[in-house]
């Protein structure tokens, strides 16, 4: 969104204000007032629409930042349509109830949240996609915490935190590679550095999952309940398996996320159409108004209800309006204001990793857009880097440390809107839970005032230009 940026920038302390006013009416409506997070976000974009006017901007400009902000979030929102589709074929060729019954297993024994997170976060490794995870496997595990009784708020807290431990850590992952190749920094180079905060991440949370899962062993009866509904639907086979495969053979031989789902989700629906679940009508339906559960027991039923294209819909129009709101802020001046005066002062490693850490989390807030927090910052923060003699790779750590996993946290954000939607659990409360993102940024902040893990310019690797 640089290309928004005004010729005549307004003063730094009124980008604040406007920013911080803004923020604190979404933040008021959303906590306070509990409202969906589509009023106050449109009561934003109608705030800074005054502003913009009353700074003599036309409508006319005012619209078309709107408009390129929106546009920026288009890929991700064509992907929450196939990740729709996804979920509900996948429903309708046993796919996510196998992966519910392999759940069921797992649940059978001891840790049974940190298992999810250790789980989760190697399939994320694996897929290098946290909206993959979670509308997947993490859809599996809430089925087998809502049949145990168990703190659906925690169970969302573990998968989320091994969903982003692997879109952080996967070298398939679009963020991983995105920070990376912003700050030209070799991809290995950046994986290899993130490990100084990621593993103590990943560690720390382990062992709080440890502590927090459940002390009781889960009613075998009511798992046998629900592992007997899931056998009766007689939507589980062995073919089930094959999208699960197809997706993880895709993804691995670096094929894009939308091509990789729209195959696995195809596949899904003619292997459930020669299964004959479903006439193929009314399975082809499913793609849009997604998947019913059809067995005797209520609660199974709930589980396998999921997925379709309007399940989308309440995030898409949620992203799009946040978006506008976000091209909003940039074509009046107010974050390009704020992003230009601070890089002024930043002379020390423990000043740079700061402003970094802070403008990724602040970015992520204001626009809620994860793609856009290390674009933005990482751009915006080069020549500081540079200038105070500190290796890139260090913003790229601090990129992915305070922009990737902030943003499942943010409830307005992409992910945030995208998790809550496909897990049933509101950002607010898996949020405490989400111990892996949470400790992430707190390392990182940590490592810059110490200057521990920060390295000089002299051992950064850099890309070749082509």
């Amino acid at each position: 969104m640089f290309h928004l940026q005004p010729k005549l920038l307004p003063s730094l302390v009124e980008s604040i204000v406007m920013l911080v006013l803004t923020i604190g009416v979404i933040s008021y409506f959303i906590i306070s007032l509990q409202t969906v997070p589509h009023i106050p976000i449109l009561l934003g974009i109608f705030f800074m629409l005054t502003y913009g006017l009353l700074k003599k901007k036309s409508f006319k400009d005012l619209q078309y930042g709107m408009t390129q902000g929106a546009q920026t979030g288009m890929g991700a929102v064509l992907l929450f349509f196939v990740i729709g589709i996804l979920i509900s074929s996948w429903m309708a060729a046993g796919t996510i109830p196998v992966l519910m019954e392999a759940g069921f297993t797992i649940a059978d024994g001891p840790w049974f949240l940190a298992i999810i997170f250790a789980v989760t976060a190697v399939i994320g490794v694996a897929l290098g996609s946290s909206f993959t995870t979670a509308a997947t496997v993490g859809v599996a595990f809430i089925g087998v915490a809502e049949s145990m009784d168990a703190s659906l708020a925690m169970t969302a807290g573990a998968v989320v935190s091994g969903a982003f431990f692997g879109d952080k850590m996967s070298p398939l992952s679009d963020t991983t590679n995105l920070a990376s190749t912003v700050v030209k920094v070799d991809l290995f180079d950046h994986i290899k550095n993130m490990a100084w905060t990621t593993i103590p991440a990943f560690i720390i949370t382990f062992i709080l999952f440890i502590f927090l899962s459940p002390d009781r062993n889960p009613d075998v009866e009511q798992l046998d309940n629900f592992q007997n509904g899931l056998a009766a639907s007689g939507l589980m086979h062995w073919t089930s398996w094959i999208p699960v495969i197809i997706l993880v053979a895709m993804t691995m031989t670096k094929r894009p996320a939308f091509i990789s789902l729209a195959v696995s989700s195809l596949t899904a629906t003619v292997l459930a159409g020669f299964r004959e679940v479903l006439p193929w009508t009314a399975l082809w339906q499913t793609w849009f108004s997604g998947f019913e559960g059809s067995t005797e027991v209520e609660v199974v039923n709930e589980l396998l209800t999921r997925g379709g294209m309007n399940s989308m819909l309440f995030t898409v129009s949620l992203v799009i309006l946040a978006l506008a709101l976000g091209g909003l802020f940039f074509v009046t001046g107010v974050i390009p204001a704020i992003l230009t005066r601070v890089q002024d002062s930043l002379k020390s490693a423990r000043s740079a990793t700061l402003s970094t850490a802070f403008t990724a989390i602040g970015i992520n807030i204001a626009i809620g857009e994860q793609y856009l927090s290390i674009l933005l910052t990482g751009e915006a923060y080069q020549d500081v880097y540079e200038k105070a003699g500190l290796a890139r790779k260090n913003l790229s750590r601090t990129l992915e440390d305070a922009g990737t996993v902030i943003n499942p946290l943010v409830p307005w954000s992409v992910c945030g809107v995208f998790l809550s939607g496909v897990l049933g659990v509101p950002v607010l409360d898996y949020l405490p839970f989400a111990f892996f993102c949470l400790l992430s940024p707190i390392l990182t902040i940590l490592y810059g005032l110490t200057g521990k893990t920060i390295a000089p310019a002299a051992t950064q690797s850099y890309h070749k230009a082509n």
